[in-house]
């Protein structure tokens, strides 16, 4: 796993204060960017391990987006999404929605300003384009470091690094080739035919007074509840999605019903998943914290979790 020169990276950080403001201008840019319709190929590096993905992504007239992505090398993996939900998956997708996807959508600067030190480092090129490089440091060791190269022309994202408190790198994606000028026509986003679509079933709204995380890393916010069937199982899953406007984790609570599972913890990449067993008083459920925050902090989440009634086990929507 390469190492970057951190202190090179973020050791003048407190040189020219005015660059924070920069920074937050181009993050600004950057929350329009999914708005420029572009086609390209991209590299993907996470533990050690590389892929190479083109990228058809189309803004439409109405203000939705449609996007496909294809993996060139090893497995056809395809994805294609519209406004960020799967449409279809194919491959080793089917059975698992973690599949690589470009890191463009849309930031608050004043939100991030309060949890990373922002700034402008300077310049760089990156698939033949002119890019502005943004750093994000986080405040706390509960998140991890990202470098940003924005195109100068749209903002579009040409290389994102995940760097860990350390300064390795966790996580890349960078353009190899963009094209920014040229139209996405229809059959370019057209998917294989062993694109499969995706049902997610229905699902409901989970009470916020179900579970509550007693502790979270500050500036994490619960942003949705749901209960929804174990695709295992016949059991309800309860999931809860927290995020601090940049890094996200979800927290998974499933019934065991006498199941023997042991606790569980394991890091790929930036990814973090911690299983612990909980008793609560309708029996003992599996909490899995899964997301890309550092394992101590996915740990300490998943200890904190507390069941303030008893889950509800009837009828959950299919």
């Amino acid at each position: 796993m390469r190492a970057f020169p951190f202190l090179l990276l973020f050791g003048s950080w407190l040189a020219l204060p005015v660059q924070a403001a920069d920074a937050q201008d181009w993050l600004g840019r950057l929350a329009k960017a999914e708005e420029q319709s572009f086609h390209g190929t991209f590299v993907y590096e996470r533990n050690g391990s590389f892929s190479t993905h083109a990228i058809w992504h189309r803004a439409e007239a109405g203000g939705g987006v449609r996007e496909r992505l294809l993996q060139l090398d090893g497995p056809a993996q395809e994805v294609l999404r519209v406004d960020g939900r799967p449409q279809c998956v194919s491959g080793a997708l089917t059975d698992q929605l973690s599949e690589v996807q470009w890191p463009a959508r849309a930031l608050a600067p004043e939100q991030l300003a309060k949890r990373y030190e922002l700034r402008v480092l300077g310049r760089s090129r990156v698939a033949g384009r002119a890019a502005v490089v943004l750093a994000l440091k986080p405040r706390d060791q509960h998140r991890y470091a990202v470098e940003l190269h924005l195109d100068e022309e749209t903002a579009v994202p040409l290389r994102s690094l995940l760097l860990s408190e350390k300064g390795q790198l966790l996580e890349r994606f960078q353009f190899i080739e963009l094209d920014t000028v040229g139209s996405v026509a229809d059959e370019q986003l057209q998917p294989s035919a062993a694109c499969k679509a995706v049902s997610f079933g229905k699902a409901d709204e989970l009470s916020a007074q179900a579970w509550r995380a007693a502790w979270l890393p500050p500036g994490f916010e619960l942003q949705q509840a749901l209960r929804r069937r174990s695709p295992a199982s016949a059991e309800p899953v309860a999931c809860l999605m927290y995020d601090d406007g940049l890094a996200r984790f979800s927290v998974f609570l499933e019934p065991l019903r006498g199941a023997a599972v042991e606790d569980a913890r394991s890091q790929l990449g930036p990814t973090a998943v911690v299983s612990r067993r909980m008793a609560t008083a309708d029996g003992d459920v599996m909490v899995t914290v899964v997301g890309e925050i550092p394992l101590g902090t996915a740990e300490r989440v998943a200890l904190s979790m507390q069941a303030l009634q008893p889950p509800t086990t009837g009828a959950v929507a299919q």
